[in-house]
């Protein structure tokens, strides 16, 4: 669910800001080859997926939840998971698609995490945004590879924290600590041989 999740996420928080509702266009995640583009009647954003690799941050922590029987749960501190899109727009001329590709690139470039409320439950983690390093020779093999025909482009890099890891019940904190003592036998140097003794002198 970590994918889709990820590309509903983006496709509610580009829904909300672009001028672009239900009726007037799409949000599409899939691959732009020739016979899919032959097949579109309205405008669409679309973002392909086409990497995923493991991020060089640190793997997040996740805070201790509690369930709805009262049992404490952890689990260990989560990888990150880098994904990188190739996102493009379609309309019926050259002049619109820059338009709502600029439109595109404004939004996702506003914000570094998409907000809370374009985010499902389920994803257990804040999803961060950004316009990958310029690499124009990667993007043109990227298009040639699809069979398209170079376009205007843009790569986003979408970092998520991955499922690697399930709940787990904590273990039991020490609420109590109990202290206990003993004499220990001694040794007298007055008497002969050093003798051990126990009690008091």
């Amino acid at each position: 669910m970590l994918i889709p999740a990820v590309e509903d996420a983006l496709a509610a928080y580009l829904r909300q800001t672009l001028p672009l509702t239900a009726d007037q266009g799409d949000i599409s995640f899939e691959a732009p080859t020739p016979t899919w583009a032959e097949q579109l009647t309205t405008p669409v954003v679309d973002a392909f997926l086409y990497s995923i690799t493991r991020s060089p941050q640190p793997p997040r922590a996740s805070a201790p939840r509690t369930t709805d029987g009262g049992r404490v749960e952890r689990r260990a501190p989560l990888p990150l998971v880098r994904l990188g899109y190739l996102v493009s727009a379609w309309a019926d001329s050259p002049r619109a698609e820059h338009s709502l590709l600029g439109d595109t690139l404004t939004r996702l470039m506003s914000v570094q995490v998409l907000p809370t409320w374009a985010v499902e439950a389920q994803l257990n983690s804040s999803v961060q945004v950004a316009l990958a390093a310029d690499d124009a020779q990667s993007v043109a093999l990227l298009w040639q590879s699809l069979g398209t025909g170079h376009k205007a482009s843009f790569v986003l890099e979408v970092t998520v924290a991955s499922d690697a890891y399930d709940w787990e019940a904590a273990a039991t904190s020490v609420t109590e600590v109990a202290a206990s003592a003993s004499v220990l036998p001694r040794q007298d140097p007055a008497e002969p041989g050093g003798a051990w003794r126990t009690g008091q002198g």
